[in-house]
């Protein structure tokens, strides 16, 4: 699997379907769940005469079914959202065509009445795609479909004004919580920035040999430079090892700065040099953050910190990390791109959301 998260599916990550159950019981929707758990002595078949058990192909196919688990809870969270969406906007609609004294169906026919489009606009349109077309299908062939493109493009671009305008009018709380994915806590003390006591916790998982993680990491300095105090940062390690050779190292090398009180240097001089990543490079950057070499060395080379990176990769797996960077807001996947706005976004919510709760940030 790729690390590049803009390479890939990004809906498979999500909360097990244990958790996610417990959280649907606690906003009044019912979900289906086994009325019996397997019997993992129950026998599925056998090979020489040999048992191969229930529980034993639960063991081997571990990974497939938690995959499963996600897509099942995320699926089922999407068409809930968007049901419930749709309810809100009929609501809306029956009230404002009451008050108009118009049937609902009518107010949206109104809604998505648009100019005819031109030829004109059509034949703009062509200009500009033209060289996209295949070479044995003619003009005249695909004006058609252009038209009916641009018609079906105006109508999508009217009702979604008019719902935004309706929703403007109209007071609508959504009240489902998001799924939380819960993310085992490190056995060491993981680098952070923020106070335990913020609001907001950002949980990264990175890789210091990613080049998407090293553009993430201006983006989170503009999150703490906006958010200061209320926000908390922690920085868990997710070496991609089998694309990237000098991850692991690095991240070990990250641990023993952070021994040394200047974690955040180093990760910064990392990101900044990644082609540099290498055992001589990871202690010419120690030098220059000013970190103590002996102390530093005798740590890189004795391996002092592989069990918490194995940790850290132990808890990102389990979380539904399976590429870099992974970052999680109250343990909330952020699954867009992780842009400067895509954050603040979620922050934005989780703030909202506690007010809303009558809790104190």
């Amino acid at each position: 699997m790729r690390s590049d998260w803009s390479l890939r599916p990004r809906t498979s990550l999500f909360v097990p379907l244990a958790v996610a159950l417990a959280l649907a019981g606690g906003t009044g929707l019912s979900a289906t769940a086994p009325t019996a758990e397997p019997d993992p002595h129950q026998v599925l078949a056998r090979v020489d005469g040999k048992p191969i058990t229930q529980g034993d192909f639960e063991k081997a196919a571990s990974a497939e079914l938690l995959q499963l688990e996600r897509e099942y809870t995320q699926a089922r969270r999407t068409l809930v959202e968007a049901k419930l969406k749709q309810m809100a906007r009929d609501a809306m609609v029956a009230t404002e065509a009451k008050a108009k004294g118009v049937n609902p169906e009518q107010l949206i026919a109104d809604a998505a009445k648009i100019a005819p489009v031109t030829d004109a606009e059509v034949e703009k349109f062509y200009e500009e795609k033209k060289t996209q077309i295949p070479p044995n299908v003619t003009k005249e062939q695909v004006v058609p479909q252009i038209r009916q493109y641009l018609e079906q493009q105006r109508q999508t671009a009217a009702r979604q004004s008019f719902y935004t305008a309706l929703e403007s009018r109209h007071k609508a709380d959504y009240l489902l919580e998001p799924i939380r994915v819960p993310i085992e806590a490190a056995a060491y003390k993981a680098p952070a920035k923020g106070p335990e006591s913020a609001p907001v916790t950002i949980v990264e998982f990175s890789d210091f040999q990613c080049p998407f993680c090293s553009r993430l990491a201006p983006v989170l300095a503009q999150v703490e430079q906006k958010y200061g105090d209320k926000v908390r940062v922690v920085f868990r390690q997710y070496p991609l090892a089998s694309i990237h050779p000098n991850a692991t190292k690095a991240a070990e090398a990250a641990l023993c700065a952070n021994d040394q009180g200047k974690f955040w240097e180093m990760h910064d001089a990392m990101f900044a040099d990644q082609a540099g990543l290498a055992v001589e490079g990871l202690r010419a950057k120690a030098t220059k953050v000013g970190l103590q070499a002996d102390p530093f060395n005798a740590c890189l080379d004795s391996g002092k910190h592989v069990e918490e990176v194995k940790q850290d990769l132990v808890a990102g797996s389990a979380a539904g990390v399976g590429g870099t960077p992974a970052m999680f807001v109250n343990g909330r996947f952020l699954a867009e791109e992780m842009t400067f706005e895509t954050i603040s976004k979620m922050i934005d919510d989780e703030y909202q959301r506690r007010e809303k709760a009558g809790t104190k940030s």
